[in-house]
């Protein structure tokens, strides 16, 4: 019977306000939509600032001039089976000197033997090594060895890198925090003029004894259903936001070439490989607000109901 009557009344909100529901149903689904928005392209920013990452923390270790076949195939295997190495690549002299032609062009033709481009191998760290700190120790090390001349790398793209994606990162987490805050003001707000609309009825509910938990417990449906009631709007137009986003990212992939060109590519697609766990996580994150909002609400206005 309680619980009968704590659903029934808790979804009567949406009958006897529709007003008031429908505005705080459209105010959170447009917080969840943003939400969703910076979580997916936080999500976009991390997938594509990693393929960075471990483009920027290639390094080029250069062998020196005199060492022989057996010697560059002996660093090659020791460099493949140091910690953090996730490719390992030789260049040969004639290999450089064509990569040389290609990058200078016609500038190149002042040069009649590029063959003093010394051999290398080009060693790609893995992900967690992406970093200035790591690419230092790598490159200190490997130095040290015998037939390696010099360690090369692009220190500076990988600080710029790193130092982006916390900038990122700290603005998005405040845009989302920001965002959350707005909206439980928002459920908070429309459930606290529910309480007032309905004072006269909780004080006659005080009156005849009946405890402030069974009086909330509607409450608590009600924004709970606000919540999810957002949650599904919220979802249905972000999958459609984030579809849209995700072809023009694709188109704009493929008229750059992709990867294959060089470029970076920037359609990552859903978290999961599927829209439905980025929906069911706005869903639930709606439910949740509404819930936390009304939990809020509640306990401060049903105390100040006196039955005097």
């Amino acid at each position: 019977m309680a619980l009968s009557y704590t659903l029934r009344e808790g979804l009567a909100g949406f009958r006897r306000a529709k007003l008031a529901t429908a505005a705080s149903v459209a105010a959170l689904a447009i917080a969840l939509v943003l939400i969703g928005i910076v979580a997916l392209l936080a999500w976009q920013w991390q997938a594509v600032s990693e393929t960075l990452r471990q483009r920027a923390s290639e390094a080029e270790v250069f062998l020196d001039e005199a060492a022989d076949a057996e010697v560059a195939a002996n660093l090659g295997d020791r460099l493949r089976a140091a910690p953090g190495v996730d490719s390992v690549r030789f260049v040969s002299h004639e290999e450089a000197a064509e990569i040389f032609r290609e990058a200078f062009g016609e500038g190149a033709e002042i040069f009649d033997d590029a063959q003093f481009l010394p051999a290398s191998y080009r060693v790609r760290l893995g992900a967690d090594w992406a970093a200035p700190d790591s690419l230092a120790r790598f490159a200190e090390e490997v130095t040290s060895w015998a037939p390696v001349e010099d360690v090369a790398y692009d220190r500076a793209s990988v600080e710029a890198i790193e130092r982006n994606r916390r900038v990122f990162s700290g603005i998005g987490a405040a845009v989302a925090l920001l965002v959350v805050l707005a909206a439980l003001l928002l459920v908070g707000n429309t459930v606290r003029l529910s309480i007032y609309a309905r004072r006269m009825l909780i004080r006659t509910m005080k009156l005849v004894g009946a405890t402030n938990g069974f009086i909330r417990r509607p409450f608590l449906i009600e924004g709970a259903a606000q919540g999810l009631a957002a949650g599904l709007v919220a979802g249905a137009v972000l999958w459609t936001l984030y579809g849209l986003l995700l072809r023009w990212l694709g188109a704009a992939d493929v008229a750059a070439g992709g990867p294959e060109a060089g470029g970076v590519a920037t359609a990552v697609g859903w978290p999961g490989g599927t829209p439905l766990l980025a929906v069911g996580a706005v869903v639930a994150l709606g439910v949740l607000l509404g819930f936390l909002a009304s939990t809020v609400a509640v306990r401060r206005f049903i105390r100040q109901v006196r039955l005097a």
